[in-house]
């Protein structure tokens, strides 16, 4: 995520019991991606750096919904950088895609089926996506009939993997498609109400029956209802709102809670979800992110969550349960090296 986000979006899977969960941190300065293993006391021991590196600052982090592969989104040619994945950490670079996005790569997505990847970036078509397998990148497919107006920021698809949205820097912020094998269908139509300045991440709650955007205008995140039509009317904005740019957005695993990463302090902002939208804010953590808050994902097993941030240690994580959020875990040994702009968990 980035998009922040995305802001990276993580595909949401049952956890199996016994399997390793895995954290990954996009940041803004060499090696510029950062990885973990992760378990119920908080950051493992840090897994050696990728042998080719991302070619510059990373802005967004997804892993495969395997955990087979690992992708970043950043700001150089060739703008997507993908790597298998494993227990071991960090596989051989897969090769570039034959057809590389034209500009600064934001946020990345896996689709849920695991044959697809997308790539929101700065300049047109706003959206490039590609067949995925264990060889790596296909041919890119065909560029939307309706393009994203502007910049893409963030990306997501939907759980069924049956629609892709695009979270992007002008009116209408938010822009949606059908998704097949064969790419990207006629695009829906925009909500009734629209997100309210640049759209700058995206996130469908793991049943795919609502859609969350994180924009840089209060009240900074907007939520519909989500169904093949496309946007429902949108759900009342929250009662407490966060209090600046929401850079990232995300779901709990289980559908039942929403986080907003965003500028200014507490820089984490959560709410219960149900299908009637957000309840009462729950309290802030009690050891808050140390800057603006760039990136959130909730753990596959839903009991942690994690924000990566624009200060030292550029990444914060917490316990979860469904009372908010517990005692910050320990910071990892060896930090991230620069500010962390995305963050992604998976389990193998």
């Amino acid at each position: 995520m980035s998009g922040a986000q995305q802001a990276v979006y993580m595909n949401h899977r049952s956890f199996a019991s016994g399997s390793q969960e895995y954290i990954a941190v996009a940041h803004a300065t060499s090696p510029y991606i950062t990885a973990y293993p992760w378990s119920g006391s908080g950051f493992g021991t840090k897994f050696a750096d990728p042998a080719t590196l991302p070619s510059g600052s990373n802005n967004g982090v997804a892993f495969s919904p395997l955990g087979s592969a690992i992708a970043a989104a950043h700001n150089t040619t060739p703008f997507i950088t993908a790597y298998p994945w494993s227990g071991s950490g960090f596989g051989t670079k897969f090769a570039d895609p034959a057809t590389l996005p034209p500009s600064t790569g934001r946020g990345v997505a896996f689709s849920p089926s695991g044959n697809a990847i997308a790539v929101a970036h700065s300049n047109s078509p706003f959206i490039t996506a590609y067949p995925w397998s264990g060889s790596g990148f296909g041919t890119k497919f065909a560029d939307p009939a309706t393009l994203p107006p502007a910049i893409g920021y963030a990306v997501a698809f939907s759980p069924s993997g049956d629609a892709i949205a695009v979270a992007h820097n002008t009116s209408p912020s938010i822009a949606a498609y059908p998704w097949s094998g064969s790419g990207f269908g006629t695009k829906f139509a925009n909500p009734a109400t629209l997100p309210v300045g640049t759209g700058a991440s995206v996130a469908f709650s793991p049943s795919g029956d609502a859609i969350a955007v994180g924009h840089t205008t209060t009240p900074y995140i907007t939520a519909y209802p989500w169904s093949g039509s496309g946007f429902g009317t949108k759900f009342a904005d929250p009662a407490t709102l966060p209090s600046g740019s929401g850079a990232s957005v995300a779901f709990s695993p289980s559908g039942d809670a929403i986080a907003v990463a965003h500028s200014s302090t507490p820089y984490i902002t959560a709410y219960p979800w149900s299908g009637s939208g957000f309840g009462t804010k729950f309290a802030d953590p009690a050891t808050l992110p140390s800057g603006s808050g760039n990136g959130v994902a909730f753990s596959p097993s839903g009991n942690a969550i994690a924000v990566g941030h624009g200060t030292t240690p550029y990444i914060t994580a917490y316990p979860w349960s469904g009372s908010g959020f517990g005692t910050k875990f320990a910071d990892p040994a060896t930090l991230p090296s620069g500010q962390g702009n995305g963050v992604a968990f998976t389990q193998v």
